[in-house]
């Protein structure tokens, strides 16, 4: 399928020369549009899940489809490959439907607005954005049920239409998909705050355009994906080696039961050209945590983790994905077949950077981070209050970040980029609950010289008779450490219930019934430790410790003695710190806790809950 795009200026663009001090202003009005587009969202939705956590990430793209300026990847070249109809000046297209647009957005609840902008009757540049609505259907408040065995489970699905044709809204189109949401009114305002967001970017082109000249507009986008493309060459060729690497990384389970879940990638070069081949991932999942991994979206995740790591000057675009070849096994966990069900795929979207830093490095061990990016804990919290008015709350948890190759680990941070935490204050005013603590968990971070981040704990106290939903990751498996850090804690959920009983409540699940005075703890990972934590200096640890970051026990982790007044014990420490070492033997560069089946194996007795069953691609070629 092709789509055709409808222009009456027939002329194409030149290149023209263009100096770099206006290339430059052009670089920075783009950047400021992209953060005003941010700015128009984040004030006019109602959501929390965007309006308070940003859930949103939005892109102004070249006339071809290339991201000159964004977050979250490149979402106009899946589109454009499914689409197979006419483009023309004032059309706005909405889409949420993995599978009508190869990837561009991977489970129903990101609602994918997309602008062609036309100038002078020529298709000059792109904008698009999309946001996670809090309810687009299904069977859980939510739509994101945990035993989904197909997409149409999950709430209604919109393959790429034009919400907006010449400029006018498609009211028909428009009412169907709120008339499947729980909460309408919240999707039509986050909705018309995308279409917003794109609209600002094209008056943005237009003044571009205007003030410097459609073809120098043009050939400065050339010019910033050039600069982006020659950059990577020399960052490929230092950091991605001709002979293979592999790594491997696992879910734990899939919320019914079956894991842990393989994810495998083997990376090398051929030439200027990074080769990331996932053969050897499970086959996909018979309930929703499959992700299909876009071919774009891969190469924005290895670009976004290499450009930050090892050349930060570099502006990211989309200008060196000629130079990733992705490959991914049809039928697997990475590119499930339709209709299997998608809505719970951010554990293995998350796991996507943790497996990155896994293959990077090994062959630049000294830039390599712990895991960390393991997860992005849910909670949805719904029910009717006691006016009989509907309430649903969608929040995404913190955890702790890895230790780097510069320093410790941020404690209790956000996982995604310029994502902020709804504030306690919020959710008491607007939902019936109270948060009665949110705290740093010690010990939870990788010890290392460089710590890893520990996870925090938030208990909810529930106000009214409801059901909870839970979707997390880490609890059997751990965030590893490396070149000699530890493996980071677990994640825990534990619902303590107003009759006096206390259960521990599974990483996944759906339709909790809680009811008023019973109260919620989560505790999330923390971040995997970097180098010999015996090389860590003492006066450290006692800060540390002093600071609530670690117990004294935990400081022993780390071969240091402290006295009930947090003061080192010299002697002890130093005998302690030779025994350690010792012990220990050469340090390893990964640290997961333990293997895979020593992990599975330990599972019930160290986290209280039963282990997943194994193998799971037997079971699910049955």
């Amino acid at each position: 399928m092709t789509a055709k795009i409808i222009q009456p200026n027939t002329a194409s663009y030149g290149r023209v020369d263009v100096n770099v001090v206006t290339v430059d202003i052009i670089e920075n009005a783009l950047r400021n549009a992209r953060s005003e587009m941010d700015a128009v969202i984040f004030r006019t939705a109602m959501s929390p899940g965007i309006r308070e956590q940003h859930d949103a990430f939005p892109i102004i793209a070249n006339s071809n489809g290339l991201m000159v300026v964004g977050q979250f990847g490149s979402f106009i070249h899946g589109f454009l490959k499914a689409y197979d109809g006419e483009i023309e000046e004032g059309d706005v297209f909405l889409t949420n439907d993995p599978y009508s647009c190869n990837g561009a957005v991977s489970h129903l609840n990101d609602w994918l607005v997309l602008m062609p902008i036309f100038h002078g009757g020529r298709l000059a540049a792109w904008a698009a954005m999309f946001g996670h609505m809090t309810d687009t259907g299904g069977r859980v408040p939510g739509s994101l049920p945990t035993d989904a065995q197909q997409i149409f489970e999950e709430g209604i699905q919109i393959p790429p239409v034009k919400i907006m044709r010449g400029s006018v809204l498609a009211d028909e189109i428009l009412k169907i998909c709120l008339r499947n949401s729980r909460v309408p009114e919240w999707n039509r305002a986050d909705l018309m705050a995308l279409i917003a967001a794109v609209k600002l970017a094209e008056r943005r082109i237009h003044e571009l355009s205007l003030r410097f000249g459609a073809d120098t507009l043009y050939s400065a986008m050339e010019l910033l994906l050039e600069r982006n493309l020659n950059a990577f060459r020399r960052v490929i060729r230092e950091v991605v080696p001709e002979t293979p690497v592999s790594f491997e990384d696992y879910i734990d389970d899939d919320g019914m039961g079956n894991g842990p879940y393989k994810i495998a990638c083997s990376m090398w070069r051929e030439g200027d050209r990074a080769i990331f081949d996932f053969a050897g991932t499970d086959p996909q999942s018979s309930s929703s945590v499959n992700y299909y991994l876009q071919d774009e979206q891969f190469k924005m995740i290895f670009g976004a983790y290499t450009s930050k790591l090892f050349d930060p000057q570099i502006v990211f675009n989309d200008g060196y994905y000629e130079l990733i070849d992705v490959r991914i096994p049809e039928g697997s966990l990475l590119r499930p077949r339709r209709p299997a069900a998608l809505s719970c795929r951010t554990h293995l979207l998350c796991r996507m950077f943790d497996l990155v830093s896994g293959l990077l490095g090994q062959g630049k061990p000294e830039a390599m981070c712990g895991a960390g990016w393991s997860a992005s804990p849910h909670l949805m919290y719904s029910g009717s209050d006691a006016k009989g008015d509907w309430f649903q709350l969608y929040q995404i948890g913190f955890g702790g970040l890895p230790a780097r190759p510069v320093g410790d680990g941020v404690d209790g941070h956000s996982l995604w980029p310029s994502f902020m935490n709804i504030p306690t204050e919020y959710l008491e005013a607007y939902f019936p609950l109270v948060i009665r603590h949110t705290k740093i968990i010690p010990d939870s971070g990788g010890p290392g010289l460089h710590r890893g981040g520990n996870g925090i704990s938030i208990a909810y106290e529930f106000r009214e008779p409801g059901e909870i939903s839970i979707h997390d990751d880490r609890w059997m498996t751990r965030p590893w450490g490396v070149n000699g850090g530890k493996a980071a804690g677990r994640s825990k959920r534990r619902l303590n219930r107003i009759t006096g009983t206390s259960e521990l409540v599974a990483s996944k699940c759906d339709r909790i019934k809680v009811t008023k005075g019973d109260v919620l703890v989560m505790d999330t990972w923390g971040g995997g430790g970097w180098g010999d934590p015996l090389k860590r200096q003492a006066k450290l640890v006692t800060e540390d410790a002093r600071n609530g970051l670690i117990t004294r026990d935990g400081a022993r982790d780390y071969g240091v003695v402290l006295d009930a007044a947090f003061a080192v014990d010299e002697l002890a420490t130093a005998a302690l710190r030779a025994r350690m070492a010792a012990e220990a033997g050469s340090p390893q560069s990964f640290d997961f806790g333990g293997t895979i089946e020593e992990l599975v194996a330990r599972c019930e007795a160290e986290t209280g809950m039963p282990a997943p069953r194994r193998p799971i691609a037997e079971q699910n070629a049955a």
